[in-house]
């Protein structure tokens, strides 16, 4: 079947007579979609470190099931031109929050910053910074509501730019507990002691994965235009998959938090990568979470990964060709994310038989509902 519609779109590509021509384009969109419609992504067929969870919870029931508070950095000076403010928001979005500040003090909307997006069905604790040269705080009582308060507000000398952010702390409520909690209590500690698959959160693709088929869509030529905000979100998502698949991958063979020949480590806590070189230490270096594996954001350029290591994502990364040319001829390029995630300061209470309080530490970029997902099934 797609043989064959390929087919249809290649003849229709050779069609010259301007009558027919803007019909044949529409055409051809509308199958590029049916074509990318075909190709299904489950999040669900990622694996589990631990095995599959057999017990069932409910995560936010409300907005106070699940609560963020933003770990910074850096601390405001008290002195500058930009007015940091550290609000608290119950069921906003962060962009719309950002759109009010602006409005109230009198500024355009790129004056107004934050460090990242926080989710909308939830109570968070975030930092914005206001710029304003020469001029004194603004009158942001009106701001103040049922929905956000603001809960700091302090000068500083630079502005606060996206990715600023050091981690976030979250305080979750689960309820309606269905099974074993002695089991949930035995998983939570196998988390404690060894951190959770990195994976990308599945808010990452969208409503039911669709950002992975907007970007088969997008590499095959699919979209006349395009806005760059949506591109840049379907080329995350498409990389986020193979790396995701890559891990997947990694915790069938049972190795995703061991040695692998060729891998390539990451310091824990930074950035900095460094080859496989088969120093004696890598062993207990990984057993003590000073460094962990890591796996492939995908790009153009040459891969740090070598032998057993290199050969893995070679064959993973062939199943999403389709991704890969996109993404390299789109200009990405090859970079490492850890396959663990460590999490810090993991503690719970079990409130009754059907309600447990669960709170932990993450570092920026990951997902709280990557840990959830180790030891309950969310319904």
């Amino acid at each position: 079947m797609i043989i064959f519609v390929s087919s249809i779109l290649r003849r229709m590509s050779n069609y010259s007579n301007t009558r027919i021509v803007p019909c044949i384009k529409r055409v051809k969109y509308s199958l590029y979609f049916f074509l990318c419609e075909c190709s299904v992504y489950l999040y669900k067929s990622l694996s589990h470190a631990f095995g599959l969870p057999y017990i069932s919870g409910v995560l936010k029931s409300s907005n106070h099931d699940f609560k963020v508070d933003e770990i910074m950095p850096v601390q405001p000076t008290g002195e500058g031109e930009h007015l940091w403010l550290h609000i608290e928001k119950n069921g906003c979005n962060t962009d719309w929050v950002a759109q009010q500040l602006a409005q109230l003090a009198n500024v355009k909307s790129m004056a107004v910053s934050y460090a990242g997006l926080k989710d909308r069905h939830a109570i968070t604790r975030q930092w914005f910074s206001i710029h304003l040269p020469g001029q004194p705080d603004p009158d942001l009582t009106a701001l103040n509501t049922d929905e956000i308060k603001i809960l700091q507000s302090i000068r500083h000398d630079r502005k606060l730019k996206r990715g600023t952010l050091a981690g976030n702390r979250f305080q979750l409520c689960i309820r309606d507990l269905n099974g074993d909690m002695d089991e949930l209590e035995q998983r939570l500690s196998l988390i404690r002691e060894q951190g959770v698959p990195n994976y990308y959160g599945e808010q990452r693709f969208g409503h039911d994965m669709n950002n992975l088929s907007k970007a088969e869509a997008l590499f095959k030529g699919g979209f006349r235009k395009l806005k760059k905000h949506q591109r840049s979100i379907y080329l995350s998502a498409s990389r986020s998959w193979i790396f995701n698949r890559i891990l997947s991958e990694r915790i069938d063979q049972g190795n995703w938090n061991q040695y692998l020949a060729g891998d390539v480590f990451m310091l824990d806590g930074k950035s900095a990568c460094f080859a496989d070189d088969g120093s004696d230490d890598l062993l207990e270096r990984i057993a003590a979470g000073d460094i962990h594996p890591t796996a492939a954001l995908w790009g153009k350029g040459d891969s740090m990964a070598q032998g057993d290591c290199y050969e893995l994502e070679q064959r993973v990364a062939a199943e999403y060709a389709v991704f890969c040319d996109g993404l390299a001829s789109a200009g990405m390029k090859q970079e490492r994310r850890a396959m663990r995630l460590p999490v810090a300061e993991l503690n719970w209470a079990l409130e009754s038989d059907q309600k447990m309080i669960i709170e932990f530490k993450l570092p920026a970029g990951t997902y709280a509902t990557t840990v959830l997902r180790e030891c309950l099934d969310l319904i």
